[in-house]
C-alpha cells in the first residue's frame, strides 16, 4: 500500500486504547490467553508486518528504530525497505505514525498513543482480548463497542478480516435495585475475510511483535542470564571443592 493510501485510511483507523464516556454496560469476560512465543521470529515477522499494515497509519512507536527491528527479527536491509519502512527513509529512524499529530487531536480530540509501551502497560491478555472483543453497538459513534475497553473510540480496524459479531449480556438485578450485566458470548453476524482460528493467530501475531516492542532487549536478557546461572553454578562447584580441601584436616 502506498504512503498516500495510508495517510487516507488513518482516518478510518481512528484512536486505539482511548476511551469516551461509555455506551455498553457489560461485564467483561474472564481473559483469554494470548499464548504467543516471543522466541518465534516468524510470529514476530508477521506481526511486524500486521502492525505497520493495521497500526502505524495512526499509532508511533518510538522507542524501537526500524534498524534494531531488522537484526532483532533476521529482515534485510531491503526486506526492511520494502516491507516495514513506509514512511521513513533512514533505518535508524523510530516508527512515526502516517496520520500528523495535529490532525488526530482536531479529529478525535487527542492524538492516538505511542504503542511501545501498551503490551507491558495492560498486559498481552488484555491487548489481545482487546483486538478480539469488538462488537457491533447502534449507539456508539463507530457502530461498534469493545468488550474489554467500553466506550472506547477506535473502530473495529480489523473488521474486513474478523468480521462483525453482536454481543450477549444477561443483565442482573441487585439487591439495592441497581442492575449489572454479565456477558455471555459473541454471535457472528457477518463473516470476515478470515475464519476465527486464522484471525486469532493474526491477532496473536500482532500481539508478540507489539510484546517485542514493549522489550526489544528480552533476547539478550534471557541469553546473558543463562549465562550467569552456569557462571554461578560452576563457581559454587569451585568454593565447595575449595573449602573442603582448606578443611580436611580440620577435625
Amino acid at each position: 500500500m502506498g504512503n498516500m493510501n495510508r495517510v487516507a485510511s488513518a482516518v478510518l483507523v481512528s484512536v486505539c486504547f482511548l476511551t469516551t464516556p461509555a455506551y455498553a454496560s457489560g461485564g467483561g469476560a474472564e481473559l483469554e490467553s494470548a499464548d504467543i512465543d516471543p522466541d518465534n521470529i516468524n510470529s514476530l515477522q508477521r506481526g511486524a508486518a500486521n502492525f505497520m499494515n493495521y497500526c502505524s497509519g495512526c499509532h508511533s512507536a518510538r522507542y524501537v528504530r526500524y534498524k534494531t527491528i531488522g537484526k532483532d527479527l533476521d529482515l534485510s536491509e531491503d526486506l526492511l525497505v520494502e516491507n516495514l519502512m513506509f514512511n521513513a527513509d533512514k533505518t535508524f529512524e523510530t516508527i512515526e505514525a502516517s496520520m500528523p499529530a495535529d490532525d488526530a487531536a482536531r479529529w478525535y480530540g487527542t492524538p492516538p498513543p505511542d504503542l511501545s509501551l501498551m503490551a507491558r502497560a495492560k498486559g498481552v491478555d488484555h491487548v489481545y482480548n482487546f483486538l478480539k472483543g469488538f462488537y457491533v453497538a447502534s449507539d456508539s459513534p463507530t457502530g461498534v463497542d469493545n468488550l474489554q475497553l467500553p466506550g472506547t473510540s477506535m473502530p473495529h480496524v480489523l473488521w474486513e478480516l474478523q468480521g462483525y459479531q453482536e454481543a450477549h449480556f444477561t443483565e442482573h438485578t441487585n439487591e439495592d435495585g441497581s442492575v449489572t450485566s454479565t456477558f455471555e458470548g459473541f454471535e457472528q453476524v457477518t463473516p470476515g475475510q478470515l475464519d476465527s482460528e486464522d484471525f486469532d493467530n493474526f491477532v496473536r501475531d500482532t500481539v508478540n511483535f507489539l510484546a517485542y516492542m514493549a522489550e526489544p532487549v528480552r533476547g539478550f536478557r534471557v541469553v546473558l542470564g543463562k549465562w550467569v546461572l552456569i557462571y554461578l553454578i560452576f563457581f559454587l562447584i569451585i568454593a565447595r571443592m575449595l573449602k573442603k580441601q582448606i578443611w580436611k584436616d580440620v577435625k
